[in-house]
């Protein structure tokens, strides 16, 4: 495996054209990193022309396409194409998104395509989530409460309460968030990221939830939530609109009003 940093585009290799063979007024240059750690000595980005007359119109309609049509070795992780599962997260013209909900005529250029910056790349343009998904255990991404209740029933919760989650429980944990944050870039070993952060702060102020001191007391170190420096990059990149920037910020708040 290697690790791909956006610092890193200018000394990566050209590698092989793909031409389509027929005349089309609407053919679109996709420039794709390749790199598959079993055979290649180094990286390279193959540029693949794509008849847009003939696909549809998502980078991921147009990956896809190239795969199926033109080069069956292009390597990705796809899934339900709706954006509500962030299997198909990438760096699409130079911002962490979602290809399934990225649409080619929002680049103005070539579409440039590489793989989630500063992780380790299993293949192409999948990297290597097993310390995201880590840390994302780390901090029990679940309700947490030992209170005896009526089997018959589920746990009840105020509209008022319910709303708090609102902005929270969207998270597909694509990880473009925790991939564009600088800090995390540095401290991946130890910062938990915004994703990660955001998914605590969502069962934080779960209403149902009755572990919010120890919740807070696991977060209250100066790796695992004050590396976070309010970039706001991870709020800018966010595929899905939310703003984990925000969720961090109350995170610190409410240690400081919890004397933990």
């Amino acid at each position: 495996m290697t690790s791909l940093g956006l610092f890193l585009k200018s000394g990566i290799r050209d590698g092989k054209y793909y031409k389509v063979n027929k005349e089309s007024d609407n053919i679109r240059l996709f420039k794709i990193y390749r790199y598959d750690p079993s055979t290649d000595e180094k990286e390279r980005i193959d540029t693949y022309e794509v008849d847009l007359n003939d696909c549809g119109p998502m980078v991921l309609d147009a990956l896809i396409k190239i795969k199926d049509d033109i080069d069956s070795t292009l390597t990705f992780r796809r899934s339900c194409r709706e954006g509500i599962c962030g299997s198909c997260a990438m760096n699409i013209d130079g911002t962490n998104t979602l290809a399934c909900i990225k649409s080619v005529s929002e680049v103005k250029s070539d579409v440039n395509i590489y793989p989630l910056p500063h992780m380790s790349v299993v293949k192409d343009l999948i990297p290597d989530l097993s310390n995201f998904y880590n840390q994302l255990a780390s901090v029990k991404p679940w309700l947490q409460n030992n209170e005896v209740t009526n089997s018959s029933r589920e746990r009840l919760q105020s509209e008022e309460d319910r709303k708090k989650l609102d902005g929270l429980y969207e998270c597909v944990l694509c990880a473009c968030c925790s991939t564009s944050c600088p800090s995390y870039w540095w401290n991946g070993d130890k910062y938990l990221g915004p994703a990660t952060l955001l998914q605590s702060y969502r069962w934080i102020i779960d209403s149902r939830d009755s572990n919010t001191k120890e919740r807070l007391e696991f977060l209250d170190d100066k790796f695992k939530l004050y590396r976070c420096h309010t970039i706001m990059n991870c709020t800018k990149t966010c595929p899905k609109k939310l703003n984990p920037a925000k969720a961090i910020s109350e995170i610190k708040d409410l240690i400081v009003k919890n004397n933990i």
